[in-house]
């Protein structure tokens, strides 16, 4: 596969982009393959990246039931941090972090990743407090992080009102080194470099069933055929139960929708991102001018990828008080992504019942950031069997109470 470069599209432009080669191939499945992952969003396609990056497995086949990057990973508020509270979770994201800062040359795709900082913003006194003791934690993780003044937050963010009716801003926790990637160039990056090192991408192919002989994996049932397989890794985000139904064995997942906006473009006003747990909502500028606004998820079960004005209203509503320019714009469209929750908001990234069947789910809504870290774990654990990222998360600390604990250590599932 030809690389990108200034000088390919200097030559490209001579010759009316006609040698544009398409981006990753469009097989047809194999009998058979070593190792099958369900699921082509950016979890699944960095699975499969780092299995033959890391591993030199390239003998793989990644199959999603509809188009690739079709599900969360292209419905995202493309928010990435990594200061987290507790260890496990400080680890992955921290590392899924600092693979973003050189994935664009990794993959020869430029992701537009921006280390523009994150905030997240105290505006009451438990937040303060929640902070200062993440700050610290952070320091012994070796996270950079540090608690910032109000007067540091206007500063950075000029369009804030720090002395909001209801929740004034009482300083903000900040990751300078955080930002935000492009979520579609994230998955077409990985999609393409997989397909260089000869993986299978089959799109439109949906997994109807999981055959097994003695307990071990044997084979996916999709509605392209039987694909025989010496290993699986489920990788579905908000449909993680379904598929573990399939291979025989619950998951304690719900899936629920999660609601994000976007307004009209408009000159740029704001450099970072913003996260507002207490009257949860969060913001940032898109490189076109929008202001991407997320908030909370539904308060019920559902499969639904549209959003709700209840949402809407609640989120925009909050915003406003600490953002009063938002007022005065005009929404441009909005939208919704099925995630999986755990109990303890945190992920699965384990093995499970059945030999040679892996699973990585439960990220909430989280997911994005954790992109690289998380297929960097997952390609690990199939491959070798163990992972000291994925460790904490296996699905047998729900039955041994070794809980991650990240909604009530945070204040909020983000």
């Amino acid at each position: 596969m030809k690389r990108y470069s200034v000088f390919a599209i200097a030559r490209e432009a001579l010759r009316q982009q006609s040698g544009w080669e398409r981006a990753w191939g469009s097989p047809e499945p194999a009998t058979s393959y070593d190792v099958v992952i369900v699921g082509a969003g950016g979890h699944g396609l960095a699975t499969a990246y780092y299995l033959g990056k890391n591993f030199g497995i390239t003998n793989v086949a990644v199959l999603d039931k509809g188009w690739l990057g079709g599900g969360n990973t292209g419905r995202n508020t493309t928010i990435i941090r990594s200061n987290y509270l507790q260890d496990p979770s400080a680890a992955i994201y921290e590392k899924a972090r600092s693979l973003y800062e050189t994935l664009s040359q990794q993959l020869n795709y430029n992701i537009m990743f921006s280390p523009r900082g994150v905030m997240m913003l105290a505006q009451t006194e438990h937040e303060v407090r929640g902070y200062k003791r993440t700050a610290r934690a952070n320091a012994l993780q070796g996270v950079e992080t540090r608690y910032i003044s109000p007067a540091e937050v206007k500063r950075l963010v000029p369009i804030i009102n720090i002395d909001g009716p209801r929740y004034p801003v009482l300083g903000a926790l900040w990751q300078a080194r955080a930002g935000t990637a492009r979520h579609d160039a994230v998955a077409w990056g990985y999609a393409r470099a997989c397909s260089d090192m000869g993986m299978h991408i089959i799109q439109n192919c949906e997994v109807t069933g999981v055959e097994s002989v003695g307990g071990q994996i044997s084979a996916v049932t999709t509605t392209r055929g039987t694909i025989g397989c010496k290993k699986v890794g489920i990788v579905v985000a908000g449909h993680s139960g379904q598929l573990a139904d399939l291979a025989g064995f619950r998951l304690p997942v719900e899936s629920v929708s999660l609601q994000a906006l976007v307004s009209e473009p408009i000159k740029p006003c704001m450099d970072v991102v913003v996260m507002a747990n207490t009257v949860h909502g969060y913001l940032s500028q898109s490189d076109k001018g929008e202001m991407v606004i997320g908030g909370g998820a539904d308060h019920f079960n559902n499969y639904t990828q549209r959003g709700s004005w209840m949402h809407i209203e609640e989120t925009v509503r909050a915003l406003n008080e600490t953002f009063p320019m938002l007022s005065r714009l005009k929404m441009l469209r909005q939208w919704g992504g099925i995630v999986d929750m755990t109990g303890d908001r945190s992920p699965i990234i384990s093995k499970t019942p059945l030999g040679g069947c892996f699973i990585n789910c439960g990220w909430g809504t989280g997911g994005f950031k954790a992109i690289p870290g998380s297929g960097w774990a997952m390609a690990e654990l199939i491959a070798k069997g163990h992972s000291p990222l994925a460790e904490a998360f296996s699905m047998d600390r729900f039955r041994e109470g070794r809980f991650i604990d990240e909604s009530v250590a945070a204040g909020v599932a983000h």
